[in-house]
């Protein structure tokens, strides 16, 4: 008969027991031996891209075109927002952020303007009715 006996040695610096892992794969390694394929292992890399965070307003420009569409800032904003949307669906960053950058300028106007619009719209009639009294 022709028996081999196997031990598996742990290091000397720890007091603990192997772990399951180590003894299944020290059990491979005498089972089926080394490796047999002489080329070195190969890895695959994939690089993905981080999608950069482009806003391009167009809930803002349409909120501006429907209710503060002064000199129809809030239209040439929506207009601008839905460009740089698309610049982003077809991969242009920079094209998206020139697009977004500008639809962010023109809201803003567009914001100033109308809440201006609008306070002067209730303060102008306050103070005609408060002069004809």
């Amino acid at each position: 008969m022709n028996h081999t006996i196997q031990t598996f040695f742990t290091p000397a610096s720890t007091d603990r027991p192997p772990n399951y892992e180590m003894l299944k794969e020290e059990h491979e390694v005498a089972t089926l031996g080394a490796p047999h394929n002489p080329a070195p292992p190969t890895s695959t890399v994939i690089h993905i891209r981080s999608e950069t965070s482009v806003p391009d307003h167009v809930v803002w420009s349409l909120f501006n075109t429907l209710f503060m569409n002064s000199c129809c800032l809030g239209f040439i904003a929506f207009a601008y927002s839905v460009k740089s949307r698309d610049r982003k669906m077809v991969g242009d960053l920079t094209g998206a952020q020139a697009y977004a950058s500008t639809a962010k300028c023109l809201n803003v106007w567009a914001l100033i303007l109308g809440i201006v619009m609008t306070i002067l719209l209730i303060i102008i009639p306050i103070l005609i009715l408060q002069a004809y009294q």
